[in-house]
């Protein structure tokens, strides 16, 4: 047997998320759902109404579906509940973003001197973090650090992205 094709893959990117993270953002609508609620609170019929605004063309129960989803999985969460003339008005809120972007084609040729630069100075703060999250036992110990480690820096680096315009 001979090879036909063989090139070696560099590891570029680490998401962090769990599987039922993954499934409840699976739907496009929910992810929308999720990226609509970032930083504002609406409830099932405003964000009926911003889904539609997107081509999104669904029914309140459907969006109200598609909130329990997202509820359960930990992505959005109630944050307010309104009473007004005996009916109950939920509305729902995230901390999460969702970044949807295409790499650009020139991206590696563009930005390969900061990448290396930046992970050199982030290379120094891992070593810093790994012996205090690598305290857990067990097969899936390794993974468990690594996970701990890149929802560290994605929380710190969500605080610095989302300060940087705040002074």
């Amino acid at each position: 047997m001979s090879t036909l094709l063989e090139k070696p893959i560099k590891v570029n990117r680490i998401v962090t998320t769990s599987i039922e993270h993954a499934r409840a953002i699976e739907d496009p609508a929910r992810a929308k759902i999720v990226e609509i609620l970032y930083h504002q609170a609406l409830s099932a019929d405003q964000i009926t109404t911003m889904l539609k605004k997107f081509g999104f063309k669904k029914a309140l129960t459907t969006v109200r579906h598609h909130l329990e989803i997202l509820k359960e999985s930990g992505l959005i969460e109630i944050v307010k509940i309104e009473e007004s003339r005996g009916a109950i008005t939920k509305f729902y809120s995230t901390s999460t973003k969702l970044l949807d972007f295409q790499t650009p084609e020139d991206f590696e040729l563009k930005y390969s001197k900061l990448i290396d630069n930046t992970s050199t100075k982030i290379e120094k703060i891992l070593k810093g973090l790994t012996p205090k999250t690598g305290k857990s036992k067990g097969k899936k110990s390794e993974e468990y650090s690594q996970y701990l480690v890149m929802e560290i820096m994605n929380r710190a680096m969500t605080n610095v992205l989302e300060n940087s315009g705040k002074k």
